[in-house]
C-alpha cells in the first residue's frame, strides 16, 4: 500500500476523528489516537480495494 496523510483532529465531544485528503470522503474516528488510526487504515484499505 502506498503512503497517504491523514489527519487527526481532536473530536469536540471526545476521541478523534480522521481523515485522508487524497481520498475524498475517506473518514473514520476512534476513541483513542490509535484507535482512531486503525480504524482509518481498515478504511483507507477498503475505499482503495472497492475503487481498484
Amino acid at each position: 500500500m502506498s503512503t497517504r496523510q491523514v489527519i487527526l483532529h481532536p473530536d469536540e465531544t471526545g476521541g478523534y476523528w480522521v481523515e485522508v485528503p487524497s481520498l475524498p470522503g475517506c473518514i473514520s474516528q476512534g476513541e483513542t489516537k490509535e484507535e482512531a488510526l486503525a480504524n482509518i487504515k481498515e478504511a483507507m484499505e477498503l475505499m482503495i480495494e472497492v475503487h481498484a
